[in-house]
C-alpha cells in the first residue's frame, strides 16, 4: 500500500488540525526536536533541514487511502490488537489497520466465544490501542447486543467507541437488513466497516462456524455487499467465505473488501494476532499463518525465569543496588 503521504487529485492533502492535537502530538514533537506545528528547529537554531523531515512521522492512514488501495490495485494489512504494546509494534511494522476486535472476548477476557464481551470492557482496550498508534487506522467491534436494537442504539454505542474509545472506525457484523442502520451511523459522522460471510455474534443462529456463500448462497452475499456499500460503508470484510465467492463480491462493490478465510482477491487480510504469532496454543483455522511462535518463547522465558529465581541465581550481583 502506497505511503499515507502520498495524494491524489481527488484527495485534498491533509491539513494539521487547526485545534490542536493533543498532549500526543505535542510529546511526539518534542522528542523528535519538532513543535505541534512542524516548524521546530534544532539545537543549534537551525531549521533541521532533511533531517527533520525524515524524523516526521508518515500521516495517519484514513478510511480514503484504503480506497485509494483499492483503486489502485495495492493491498493492506490488518490485524487485531487490544494493548499499548502489540499496537505500537504492529503500528511501528507498517500494519495499516488495527482492529480491537469482540474476539477480546476469547482471546483476553477468558471467554468462549466472542458473544460475553461488552461495551465498557472494550473501551478501555480501544483507548490504549489508540492513544498507542500513531499511524495505523483504529476501528472498534461492536460488540453483540450494543447495536441490534435500533438504529438509535448503534449510533449512541458508534458515538461512545469514537469519543470514549478514541476509535477512528467501527465494525458491525451482518447483511443487508443493516444497511439502514449503517446509513445512520455514517451520517452521525461514524465510518462503518460492514462485516458479512460467517458472522461470529450469530454462531448459533448459523449452526457453529461454518464456511458461507457457497453455491447458489453466494448470490445473498453480493446482495448484502452490494447493499452496505450503498449504505456508506467504507468497507466490507468477509470471513469464511469460498475464494471465488468473496472475489465476486470484491468485483461488486466499489468500496476495499478485507478477507479472513475469504482468498486473495480482497484489498486488505486480517488475523487475529494472537493466531498469527503463535501465542494461542490449539488448532488453528486453515486460514491462519502463523509468523512465529510466542508460545514457546514465552513458555521458554517463563520456565527459565522460574528455574533462575529458585536455583538463587537471579537477582545477581549485576542486578542488585
Amino acid at each position: 500500500m502506497a505511503s499515507s503521504n502520498s495524494s491524489d487529485s481527488s484527495t485534498p492533502a491533509e491539513l494539521a488540525a487547526p485545534y490542536g492535537s493533543g498532549p500526543a502530538a505535542a510529546s511526539a514533537a518534542a522528542s523528535s526536536g519538532t513543535s505541534a506545528s512542524g516548524t521546530g528547529g534544532t539545537a543549534d537554531g537551525g531549521t533541521g533541514g532533511t533531517a527533520e523531515a525524515a524524523r516526521k512521522p508518515a500521516a495517519r492512514i484514513r478510511t480514503h487511502h484504503l480506497q485509494a488501495a483499492k483503486v489502485n490495485g495495492e493491498r493492506f494489512a490488518m490485524l487485531t490488537a487490544y494493548d499499548q504494546y502489540t499496537a505500537e509494534i504492529f503500528d511501528q511494522a507498517g500494519i495499516e489497520v488495527l482492529l480491537v476486535g469482540d474476539s477480546a472476548s476469547n482471546n483476553v477476557f477468558g471467554n468462549e466465544t466472542s458473544l460475553p464481551v461488552t461495551v465498557d470492557e472494550l473501551l478501555p482496550l480501544c483507548r490504549a490501542v489508540a492513544r498507542s498508534a500513531r499511524r495505523a487506522l483504529v476501528i472498534a467491534d461492536l460488540p453483540f447486543g450494543s447495536y441490534e436494537v435500533s438504529t438509535q442504539q448503534a449510533v449512541a454505542t458508534g458515538v461512545r467507541f469514537l469519543k470514549e474509545g478514541l476509535a477512528h472506525a467501527v465494525k458491525i457484523e451482518g447483511g443487508k437488513f443493516y444497511a439502514e442502520t449503517v446509513r445512520a451511523m455514517v451520517q452521525a459522522g461514524i465510518p462503518v466497516m460492514a462485516h458479512i460471510g460467517f458472522t461470529p455474534q450469530s454462531e448459533h443462529s448459523l449452526g457453529g462456524y461454518r464456511v458461507q456463500g457457497r453455491g447458489d448462497d453466494a448470490q445473498r452475499l453480493i446482495d448484502d455487499a452490494v447493499a452496505l456499500a450503498d449504505a456508506g460503508a467504507f468497507s466490507v470484510l468477509m470471513e469464511m467465505v469460498p475464494a471465488a465467492t468473496a472475489a465476486a463480491v470484491d468485483a461488486a462493490v466499489d468500496v476495499p473488501t478485507v478477507g479472513i478465510g475469504a482468498g486473495s482477491a480482497t484489498t486488505g487480510q486480517v488475523l487475529v494476532w494472537q493466531d498469527m504469532a503463535g501465542l494461542r496454543g490449539g488448532k488453528m483455522a486453515k486460514f491462519v499463518k502463523q509468523y512465529a511462535d510466542l508460545r514457546t518463547s514465552l513458555s521458554d522465558a517463563a520456565k527459565a525465569y522460574g528455574d533462575d529465581v529458585r536455583s538463587g541465581q537471579f537477582p545477581g550481583p549485576e542486578h542488585s543496588f
